[in-house]
C-alpha cells in the first residue's frame, strides 16, 4: 500500500514510518519544510521516504496533498500536547480541528479511494468514572487540546460519511518510548531524576502524583494504527489502550528504580494542572476484536528502553 503519514518527523511519526517500511509499504511523509533532518530513522529509512511539505494552518499547503497517489493515510500532524495547546488554544484549534477538517476533505476528494486513520486522543473522554473508558462513553473534553481533538474527530467522520472515504478515528491513551521529548511525563520524570543524580539532590519536584493513566509503548501504538489502516471499519472510533492504569506516583518510583537512582518525589503546587483527569484508562475490547491488536510490551520493558535511550 502507498501510505501518507502526516507529521512523519515527530516522535510517533518516525516510529510509524519505520513500522510501515518494515511491513513493505511505500511511504510519503508530510512535514513542515518538506524534508526533515534525520532523527530516529536510519539513513536508509529516511531516504526510502518521499518527503512533501505540509502546514496544517495553511489551506494551500493542505489542498496540495489531494493529488498524491496514496491509498492510505495516517494523520498524526497536530499540536500534540496539552501544554502546547494550553499556551495558544486558538492555534491548537486552527491546526487540530480546522486543519484536520480541511485535510480529510482534500484527501477524500482526491483521485483514488483512500483509507484514512485520524489520530485523536483518549483525553477526549475527560473526567469520568474510575473504570476503562469505552468508545460508547460520552466525550467531555476538559482542555483546549482535548476539545480541539474532539472537534477533529467530528469533522473527519462527517467528511468520510459524505464522501464515502473510509475514515477511522484512533483514540490512543498515553504512550512513551525512545525519542519522546520531556514535554511528556515519563521522559520529564526521567530527566529530573537524572539531574538529581548528577547534583546529589534527594528530592525531585513533581506535579500531582495521584492521577491514574495508561502508559503504552509507542511501538505497540503504531502497530495498532497499521492494523486499523488495513482492517478498521469506516466510520468507527477505536481506543488504543491496554486497559490497565498506573498512578503517576508509581510511574515515578518505577523510573527511579530502573534508572538506579534513590530519590523521592516532592509535589510542588506550582506544577499542578487544573485540567488533570483523575483516572484515564481505555477499554481495548473493540480494536482487539476487530483487528487482533493488543498491547504486547510490558511497561517495565518500555521504561527500560526509555532509560537506556536517555543514557546514550
Amino acid at each position: 500500500m502507498k501510505v501518507l503519514v502526516t507529521g512523519a518527523d515527530g516522535f510517533v511519526g518516525q516510529w510509524m514510518v519505520r513500522a510501515l517500511l518494515a511491513a513493505g509499504h511505500s511511504v510519503t511523509g508530510a512535514v513542515k519544510g518538506g524534508r526533515p533532518a534525520p532523527g530516529r530513522l536510519e539513513a536508509e529509512e529516511h531516504s526510502a521516504v518521499t518527503w512533501v511539505p505540509l502546514d496544517l494552518a495553511d489551506p494551500a499547503s493542505v489542498d496540495a496533498l489531494a493529488g498524491l497517489p496514496v491509498e492510505g493515510v495516517v494523520h498524526l500532524a497536530a499540536v500534540a500536547s496539552s501544554v502546547e495547546a494550553g499556551r495558544d488554544p486558538a492555534h491548537a484549534w486552527a491546526v487540530n480541528a480546522a486543519g484536520t477538517a480541511r485535510l480529510v476533505e482534500a484527501l477524500a476528494a482526491g483521485p483514488t479511494a483512500r483509507r484514512i486513520v485520524v489520530v485523536s486522543t483518549g483525553e477526549v473522554y475527560g473526567p469520568g468514572e474510575a473504570r476503562p473508558r469505552r468508545e460508547t462513553d460520552p466525550v467531555k473534553p476538559g482542555s483546549p487540546y482535548a476539545s480541539s481533538k474532539a472537534a477533529a474527530e467530528i469533522a473527519a467522520l462527517e467528511a468520510g460519511r459524505r464522501s464515502g472515504a473510509a475514515v477511522m478515528v484512533a483514540r490512543p491513551f498515553p504512550h512513551t518510548g525512545p525519542g519522546q521529548t520531556t514535554t511528556y511525563v515519563a521522559p520529564a520524570f526521567l530527566d529530573r531524576i537524572r539531574f538529581a543524580q548528577r547534583t546529589g539532590a534527594v528530592a525531585v519536584k513533581t506535579g500531582n502524583l495521584d492521577p491514574v493513566r495508561e502508559l503504552l509503548d509507542v511501538r505497540d501504538v503504531v502497530a495498532a494504527y497499521l492494523l486499523l489502516l488495513e482492517r478498521g471499519r469506516a466510520g468507527e472510533v477505536y481506543n488504543v489502550a491496554r486497559g490497565e492504569g498506573i498512578a503517576i506516583g508509581e510511574l515515578f518510583e518505577r523510573l527511579a528504580r530502573i534508572a538506579g537512582v534513590r530519590v523521592l518525589p516532592e509535589p510542588d503546587p506550582s506544577l499542578l494542572r487544573a485540567t488533570d483527569v483523575p483516572h484515564l484508562v481505555g477499554d481495548p475490547a473493540k480494536i482487539t476484536a476487530e483487528t487482533g491488536w493488543h498491547a504486547a510490551r510490558p511497561l517495565d520493558d518500555t521504561l527500560r528502553d526509555l532509560v537506556d535511550a536517555q543514557a546514550h
